[in-house]
């Protein structure tokens, strides 16, 4: 934190805009421990709490627009790459979906708060062809309300953070080493669990020309289409003869699957 706090001292809002850009785009880089530094520079005089939180909310609304724009023009493909990028393949879009279909543009304003579901919104907003006006409305009132929650803790705990800061400062290069190692192990299992679920659905997998042959051979095939209703809004062209039905209505609903026939189910 110690070092947090001197480099911003340094460099001031760039670092800030730079850091919250970054992960707004979806790279693993947390922006809560800046906007606390920030926030805690603002108390003791060395920022601008009014500028910091305006740098941060058109770095995060630069970002947001961004995807919002590719979810446009892309459409599901956009939501797919997310999909394959993420360190949590079987949950990254879908929780999304499923926040985003029950409070539609509100969820960006909570969005930010959520880890995964800040960097899946935007674009899931061009998908479903939100009108930009209440995009940019509801975006930066989500930015404003995340940068300003974080700065103004780090404003309000002034004291408490420099003497954090401090006995972080007194830990030297461990304390560095410690976050380092921590933040590795961290990724290296979400890696392994990641690979563990894709060896897994790879085994159990059939590809589409076997399917197809299968199809045109007549087997009796039972196809459930489980993509979520935002995924078959954008792209309504599914399998002939599939059915629909939400993985949550699966879940509750499974005994209606014939136990005599072969089921294939498809997401994507």
């Amino acid at each position: 934190m110690y070092a947090t706090v001197e480099f911003l001292s340094r460099h001031g809002y760039l670092v800030l805009v730079a850091w919250v850009f970054a992960e707004q785009i979806g790279l693993p880089v947390p922006s809560i421990p800046i906007l606390l530094a920030a926030g805690a520079l603002a108390g003791a005089g060395r920022l601008s709490l009014s500028v910091a939180l305006l740098s941060c909310v058109l770095a995060a609304m630069t970002a947001d627009s961004i995807w919002f724009q590719f979810g446009r023009l892309r459409g599901v493909q956009v939501l797919r790459l997310l999909c394959r990028v993420s360190l949590e393949p079987d949950s990254c879009v879908r929780r999304t979906e499923n926040i985003f279909s029950r409070h539609r543009e509100r969820t960006l304003l909570f969005s930010k708060f959520v880890p995964g579901v800040n960097t899946v919104a935007p674009p899931l907003a061009g998908v479903v062809d939100m009108r930009l006006w209440r995009f940019l409305l509801f975006d930066s009132l989500g930015a404003l309300l995340w940068a300003g929650t974080f700065l103004g803790l780090g404003y309000a705990f002034t004291g408490e953070i420099e003497r954090i800061a401090a006995r972080a400062e007194s830990l030297g290069r461990w304390a560095l080493l410690i976050v380092v190692v921590g933040f590795v192990c961290y990724i290296a299992y979400k890696l392994i669990s990641r690979h563990r679920f894709l060896r897994e659905l790879r085994i159990a997998r059939i590809g589409v020309d076997e399917l197809k042959a299968r199809i045109d051979s007549g087997e009796g095939l039972v196809i459930v289409d489980l993509r979520h209703a935002l995924d078959v809004a954008a792209d309504p062209a599914t399998i002939p003869g599939a059915f629909r039905m939400d993985a949550e209505e699966l879940q509750r609903r499974n005994d209606w699957l014939p136990r005599n026939r072969e089921v294939i189910l498809f997401c994507t």
